[in-house]
């Protein structure tokens, strides 16, 4: 109760005292009136209760409700964005809501409204990649299966007629690689050329090509290794740079394992296994550095999917230095005997598309862009805003981005639609460097208000104003566009990410993935007992300190030195998961050596 509250109501009972006691100033009694009875003085009336004020509220629990607004916020955003069929924004947007959470410096636990926040917000997620994943391949971009896939279960029958024509062709034949034609390679001929299903994959592969076949041709020429190297990627990846292996986690248009040193940064931002140049040249300089290893481009190749070591025991063992001694004899896993003849089919039915019934190929468009070299963070929904283009292809122009954003501080290559880089530069110089990675860009219609505008971005009138140096009622008439002040959200952890699963993820692959123990990833994701793992459910997990070691500090295996569509059979059972098959085993040493071997090399 206020201090002028109580003097009122004091000087309201003082007054009815004095009127009921005191004489009066207003009226003249005479001297020998009688008295009459006068009733006697009301109390004073009891004050007026007023309400208890709420305790006010901490700071713990203001940052609480904080943190749940912006969730709520950032997932409005992102079912906003999955119900316009945007799965890429809607997926940045569900794992900034996360992200929110697990970074917001709170133990969830400890907070039951935190917890059940979490809980709802994860469950919903779940439900609508679920739901995305019955109509395709859910967040996740669509990945064909290479040529190697659809291959690597079928018998083959040797036609003698497709060895004869294939033999007669060779003649014929431009390539800087030593080809042949035997009963291994006439096989691959005729799956691709005679069956559908190989015909439509080795197609939609050289097809695929175009796109990236001008750059791939240049680093080649540019590392001088043979041309008709670049037909691995046929097996690898059929020319996709998000390929990712489920099983091994190799990635990238070369396949490439997470770890290993050649030449390719991987943080909580970037992925270079997934930039398409980057990666062929890290390729093309390893396949050099395999070739001088072991003196024979059939055994580089060999020793590509199966690692060096394995391949010089090999030599070792029989005495043989020869691809083909070493598959006849038996001393190659099955893969990998199958991986030079079918890069080595793909080489002649390239050259003579029309004669292996490929008369069909159109090329696609090569991948123009302009690069911008920057060294701040900015928000790809910011980029798209500036150059009008959508995120999905700005996602697809920047394959090695692991988030919405550029990484801060650290130098990026940014790429462009072509022709938007000076309209880019131009618009962000309105932009404060700090703010890039929040902000938006606003071109106006005729509609448009600060007032609408404000309301579309969730920012105040006076904040828009503000940003572009204008009175909150003043006129935008002539106005082009606005740049929007959008508040930042917390910086999501570099140590913290969320992992879709795959067909024959198991949580021990997983963990060994990203360097987490199996109790760690059973406790952040409330998975109280077991290792299997339903396709399509979203893992929150840590991503290791040190994102770039050799392989010799790894104890799992890999069937190939440089890590290709490879896991490991040692790790997996030490674990208690799933071995894969035995083709897929290898030594470390012989990895560890040849990874820093190749490091040393390139340094």
């Amino acid at each position: 109760m206020s201090f002028t509250r109580n003097c009122c109501i004091g000087c309201a009972a003082l007054a009815i005292l004095l009127a009921g006691c005191g004489p009066s100033k207003t009226a003249n009694i005479p001297p020998d009136a009688v008295p009459e009875d006068t009733a006697p003085a009301l109390p004073a009336p009891p004050p007026t209760p007023v309400p208890a004020q709420p305790a006010q509220k901490t700071f713990h629990q203001q940052r609480v409700e904080q943190i749940i607004d912006q969730v709520e916020k950032a997932y409005a955003n992102g079912e906003a964005a999955y119900r316009k069929g945007r799965l890429p924004e809607a997926k940045a947007e569900f794992d900034r809501a996360v992200d929110l959470m697990l970074t917001g410096g709170l133990d969830i636990k400890s907070e039951p409204k935190l917890q059940d926040e979490f809980d709802r917000i994860v469950d919903q997620v779940n439900g609508l990649e679920m739901e995305a994943l019955k109509l395709g391949n859910g967040f996740t971009p669509n990945v064909e299966p290479s040529p190697a896939d659809v291959a690597s279960d079928v018998t083959f029958k040797v036609d003698p007629n497709v060895v004869a024509k294939a033999q007669t062709q060779l003649a014929t034949t431009k390539s800087d690689l030593p080809l042949m034609v035997n009963d291994y390679v006439a096989a691959f001929i005729n799956f691709f050329a005679n069956s559908q299903k190989g015909h439509n994959t080795l197609l939609h592969s050289f097809q695929r090509y175009g796109r990236y076949k001008a750059m791939i041709e240049r680093v080649m020429a540019d590392e001088g290794v043979p041309h008709d190297l670049i037909y691995l990627a046929v097996a690898e990846s059929s020319f996709q740079p998000r390929a990712l292996n489920a099983r091994s986690h190799a990635g990238g248009m070369w396949q490439f394992m997470p770890y290993g040193d050649y030449g390719l940064k991987r943080n909580g931002y970037v992925d270079e296994r997934f930039d398409p140049e980057k990666s062929t040249r890290a390729y093309a300089r390893y396949m050099k550095f395999l070739y001088d290893q072991l003196g024979d481009w059939y055994l580089a190749m060999a020793a590509y999917d199966w690692g060096a070591g394995n391949v010089q025991r090999a030599v070792q063992k029989t005495g043989y230095a020869d691809f083909w001694e070493l598959y006849k004899r038996h001393n190659l896993p099955g893969e990998t005997q199958n991986y030079v003849p079918e890069i080595l089919a793909a080489i002649i039915i390239a050259n003579h598309p029309t004669q292996y019934g490929f008369d069909e190929i159109t090329l696609d468009p090569p991948v123009l862009t302009d690069t911008v070299t920057i060294n701040y963070a900015v928000d790809l929904r910011l980029i798209s805003d500036l150059v009008d283009a959508p995120v999905d292809e700005l996602m697809a122009l920047n394959p090695s981005l692991l988030r919405m954003a550029t990484p801060p501080e650290t130098a990026f290559d940014l790429h462009l639609p072509a022709g938007t880089a000076a309209v880019y530069e131009q618009r962000i110089a309105g932009i404060p460097e700090s703010k890039r990675a929040s902000w938006r860009y606003h071109r106006l219609t005729p509609d448009d208000s600060l007032a609408s505008v404000a309301h579309t971005y969730h920012v105040t009138v006076a904040e828009l104003a503000a940003a572009n140096q204008l009175h909150a009622d003043q006129s935008i008439a002539g106005i082009e566009a606005l740049v929007v002040p959008v508040a930042p959200v917390a910086t999501p952890s570099l140590h913290t990410l969320l992992y879709t699963t795959r067909r024959g993820d198991t949580l021990v692959s997983i963990a060994d993935r990203f360097g987490v123990s199996l109790d760690q990833l059973r406790r952040w994701n409330k998975i109280p007992s077991g290792i299997k793992v339903e396709p399509g459910r979203r893992l929150h997990v840590a991503e290791p300190a040190a994102l770039q070691r050799t392989i010799a500090s790894h104890r799992r295996g890999s069937a190939s030195s440089h890590g290709a569509r490879h896991g490991s059979a040692d790790s997996a059972t030490a674990r208690g998961g799933d071995p894969p098959s035995a083709k897929a085993s290898a030594s470390h040493k012989s990895q560890a050596t040849a990874a820093k071997s190749y490091a040393k090399k390139q340094k």
